[in-house]
């Protein structure tokens, strides 16, 4: 059983600590041999493997609307390095190499981030939403995700949740990345784009899937920690179909741990 608790750093340690990983992070890039996906295509590819799409503006309890607003600024910024963007067989999909850092100078605005399981503001908040539909459509695919970091804090209560929890992929720039390898013989494109209502993202292939999967959760409950608060534990499987509709695997794809900063058990109106 996996045991959490609060850690508490100093500003300056916070501060160094994100100097060495995003250091770490570009040598990385240079030398780690992979092939990162980067070519734009302008014509979409066939056929639709996979699609989700999820609401740009949610009322979050005690958070400025202005903030959602801004996050959708974001959202039309950083898409733009990633519509169209194709993985050939072997290359690797890296979401900050593609992105790159989310500065002021690019138009980033002040968006919602979540800190150490404190709702704060910071250039560039609010991608997340962006990370966790990429890693969620991927899951509905035969690409692999090779590095994917999930949150630490548990922040909002569930408010009518259609996914597991703890099936998105948190990210911060540059050294928390989603990365994904096409180990496949097709290449695969992904396509994300904003409407005036959501964020929607699909995986397109040159051949129809020959697979199709459901995300599903098992284990899902809370612990009380021995220091007063609560953990949130699950773990995500997915079934595997062939195109037939026989199912033909039940596979792993990873377990979650996250401190809640709310009181579980309570009911919460108006989320």
């Amino acid at each position: 059983m996996v045991s959490l608790k609060p850690i508490r750093r100093s500003k300056l340690r916070i501060l160094i600590g994100k100097k060495v990983y995003r250091l770490k992070r570009y040598g990385e890039w240079l030398f780690d041999g992979k092939k990162y996906a980067r070519k734009i295509v302008d014509d979409k590819l066939p056929f639709i493997i996979k699609k989700h799409r999820t609401p740009l503006l949610r009322q979050l309890k005690d958070v400025d609307m202005q903030l959602q607003r801004n996050k959708i600024i974001n959202l039309q910024i950083a898409v733009k390095r990633l519509h169209k963007v194709i993985i050939e067989p072997g290359e690797t999909f890296s979401y900050w190499r593609l992105i790159g850092n989310t500065t002021k100078r690019k138009g980033y605005v002040e968006g919602m981030i979540l800190h150490y399981g404190k709702v704060t503001v910071g250039t560039g908040g609010g991608l997340c939403q962006l990370s966790n539909l990429i890693y969620w459509i991927t899951l509905h695919t035969p690409l692999i995700v090779t590095e994917r970091y999930r949150h630490s804090y548990d922040v909002f209560p569930d408010s009518r949740r259609s996914q597991p929890f703890g099936s998105g992929a948190t990210c911060a720039y540059n050294y928390l990345d989603l990365q994904i390898k096409n180990e496949t013989h097709t290449p695969y494109q992904l396509n994300v784009y904003l409407t005036d209502t959501h964020l929607n993202g699909e995986w397109r292939s040159i051949a129809l899937a020959t697979r199709t999967y459901k995300i599903y959760e098992k284990d899902h409950h809370f612990t009380r920690e021995l220091w007063g608060g609560y953990v949130r534990h699950n773990s995500i499987f997915r079934k595997v179909y062939d195109a037939d509709g026989n199912q033909i695997d039940d596979e792993f794809v990873t377990e979650n741990h996250a401190i809640t900063m709310y009181e579980p058990f309570l009911t919460y109106e108006g989320e």
